[in-house]
């Protein structure tokens, strides 16, 4: 079984709930174990900075699929909730983000998937969910909380639990 950690986002629509539907149906497509969820993060926009503010959150899932597989399991799930990433504009509003951020100590590099993410430390919006639940974690040499502490968490919310 491998230890995968996915970042969750979403502007458009209840993210939240998306964000519940979205994780039963990563765990069940992948015959996975949900291990650990963050708290829901309210961020800014990166990138495209015209449009409304991010939600984010991390889980960790323990799986036995591979990274290529897993990758087409969270890119069935973007596309249930409404995802075209073939039609979306780069870093615009979207309905379900969903990124492979590691996967065990795997390092990969393909066309259509590198792992460890490659811009997971210039990402507060990530780290600072991940640094909730895996905060000792040592991704690309950096340990998780370390990262962290490298850029500027200016703007992010911790939500209140929807109970």
């Amino acid at each position: 079984m491998a230890s995968v950690l996915i970042a969750l986002g979403g502007n458009v629509g209840d993210v939240r709930a998306t964000f519940k539907k979205a994780i039963a149906h990563i765990c069940g497509m992948a015959q996975a174990a949900l291990i650990a969820r963050s708290s829901d993060y309210t961020t800014r926009p990166w990138g495209d900075e015209e449009q409304d503010p991010f939600i984010n959150a991390c889980i960790e899932i323990e799986t036995s699929l591979d990274p290529h597989a897993l990758l087409f399991v969270l890119q069935k799930v973007e596309q249930k909730f409404g995802r075209t990433r073939t039609k979306e504009r780069r870093w615009g509003p979207r309905t379900l983000d969903l990124d492979m951020i590691a996967y065990d100590d795997v390092s990969l590099q393909k066309p259509d998937l590198t792992l460890p993410h490659p811009r997971l430390f210039e990402r507060a919006f990530v780290l600072v969910p991940l640094a909730e639940i895996a905060p000792d974690r040592v991704i690309s040499g950096i340990r998780v909380r370390d990262g962290l502490a490298g850029v500027s968490t200016q703007g992010i919310e911790r939500l209140p639990d929807t109970g």
